[in-house]
């Protein structure tokens, strides 16, 4: 029985196990097997990064309900941990598990600046906002050595192309602060840093990897000084495990320099259902029934309600008193008085097509 089956937690991951996506035919159970097996130390686990061949580096998507439609996600995969991510049943299409594989193997998308660029260049295309951030984190940990975020920012910033970011991250989107401030003064770039909680202990298995709430802090405050508008996310809002910190952190990001702020309510598709109680069955025993109850409340009796226009927000008493604290604490905090950061996108130039032979002038 492979380890990353045994229902353990383990330090420096969110899942506690690794079952098997929902295309799968077999399913494995750890059992003990009379030696002991199941009381052995577990090995190690490490991060194992991939290349992910592509065709096409950006995904259209026609949802009602969210304010894009192109994104960019230069990784599959998350080594943040977060062990509520939305975006881990996707790892299902990889035959590898929503649970530990989502976070221990990790792809990266190859030539992904190359490819951007002829997606730019072609006669049809039309320019608006690409958002990244949207899946999987672009300043996760191995950003710091593949650097595909930092190759799309740089060819955005060359062709005049606005992003806008989503991120858990701090050290290496302050990295990247002069260019997004660069960015900022055309008009061309805007940040979200997303905040659970300001507890660290809570962090540290809720969200394992992903930078400290402090530090999210300071990379609000950075970009801020650097002339980035910047939202703080509330995300997501976790019903008797986080909501109490909502007016917190709202207050903290507003000092940080934070103009605007958003929340969504936690979203458990698929498999992440089954990884949620599990952590809190692990983690949080003493709230786990509460919690569940509660998300069962705002979300129709069920542990997720998919629809187009629920699934951020829930319905209910429970959820229309979080909506009314959300809008109560952004009227006293002054946050969302100004429309949203208008971004530029006449001043787009597409990048020159290659050329197959020599011009004959």
């Amino acid at each position: 029985m492979a380890d990353a089956n045994r229902h353990t937690p383990r330090k420096g991951r969110g899942a506690a196990s690794n079952p098997a996506g929902r295309f799968e035919h077999e399913r494995a159970e750890a059992q003990d097997d009379g030696w002991g097996i199941l009381d052995e130390p577990l090995a190690p686990l490490e991060t194992v990064v991939l290349p992910e061949p592509a065709h096409t580096i950006i995904t259209r998507n026609k949802s009602p309900d969210i304010s894009f439609d192109r994104s960019i996600n230069p990784y599959r995969g998350c080594e943040h941990g977060c062990v509520y991510c939305f975006a881990r049943p996707a790892h299902a299409y990889m035959n590898l598990s929503p649970g530990l594989d989502f976070e221990t193997k990790l792809f990266y998308k190859v030539d992904a600046a190359r490819l951007l660029e002829k997606e730019l260049a072609a006669p049809n295309y039309r320019c608006a906002p690409i958002a990244m951030g949207t899946n999987t984190d672009p300043y996760q940990l191995i950003e710091r050595h593949y650097q595909v975020t930092r190759s799309i920012l740089e060819l955005l910033d060359r062709c005049n192309h606005p992003v806008t970011i989503v991120t858990k991250g701090a050290a290496l989107i302050e990295r990247d602060v002069e260019l997004l401030g660069r960015m900022a003064a055309r008009h061309l770039a805007a940040v979200a840093v997303s905040i659970t909680t300001l507890r660290p202990e809570l962090k540290r298995t809720l969200e394992p990897r992903a930078a400290a709430p402090a530090t999210r802090l300071r990379a609000i405050r950075l970009l801020k000084e650097a002339g980035v508008p910047v939202t703080v996310m509330v995300a997501p809002l976790i019903p008797i495990l986080t909501d109490h910190e909502m007016e917190t952190i709202l207050e903290r990001a507003r000092e940080a320099g934070a103009d605007r702020a958003g929340y969504v309510l936690l979203r458990l598709p698929h498999e992440v259902k089954d990884l949620f109680r599990e952590w809190l069955n692990t983690h949080e025993p003493l709230k786990a029934d509460h919690v569940m109850a509660r998300v069962n409340d705002m979300r129709g009796g069920k542990d997720n309600d998919p629809r187009f226009g629920h699934r951020q927000r829930g319905e209910g008493v429970f959820a229309d008193l979080l909506r009314n604290r959300f809008e109560a604490a952004c009227r006293r905090l002054g946050f969302n008085r100004e429309r949203e950061w208008p971004l530029d996108v006449m001043s787009f130039k597409p990048p020159l097509p290659e050329v197959a032979q020599m011009s004959l002038f």
